[in-house]
């Protein structure tokens, strides 16, 4: 049975940082690419980033880019999300999200999340 399980999040003002872990189970995940979304209330959810499975190459959403970074370490089953200089405008609710084929492929299964608040 799959499971992903997210930690890490918190509260913080602007400029701070968090680390988000999460922690996954139930399958291999060196064979996976792995993502990161966001979906705030009234809001279409979106891709935060992603890695690959092969090369760990990496992918992310404009608005992050030079701010957060996704790891994996697939020793400990464990994939990462650093997210640095933190806005207002990153608080809502971060999954962590298996990904079928690739980068930009199906999304197969889903945490149930870790809440970031950024606040003034």
């Amino acid at each position: 049975q799959v499971q992903l399980v997210e930690s890490g999040g918190g509260s913080v003002q602007p400029g701070g940082s968090l680390r988000l872990s999460c922690a996954t189970s139930g399958f291999a995940l060196e064979y996976y690419a792995m993502a990161w979304f966001r979906q705030a209330p009234g809001k279409a959810r979106e891709e935060v980033s992603c890695i690959a499975s092969i090369d760990d190459s990496t992918e992310y959403e404009d608005s992050v880019k030079g701010r957060f970074t996704i790891s994996r370490d697939n020793t400990k089953n464990m994939v990462y999300l650093q997210m640095n200089n933190l806005k207002p405008e990153d608080t809502t609710v971060y999954y962590c999200v298996k990904v079928l084929g690739g980068c930009g492929g199906q999304l197969e299964n889903w945490g149930r999340g870790t809440q970031v608040t950024v606040f003034s």
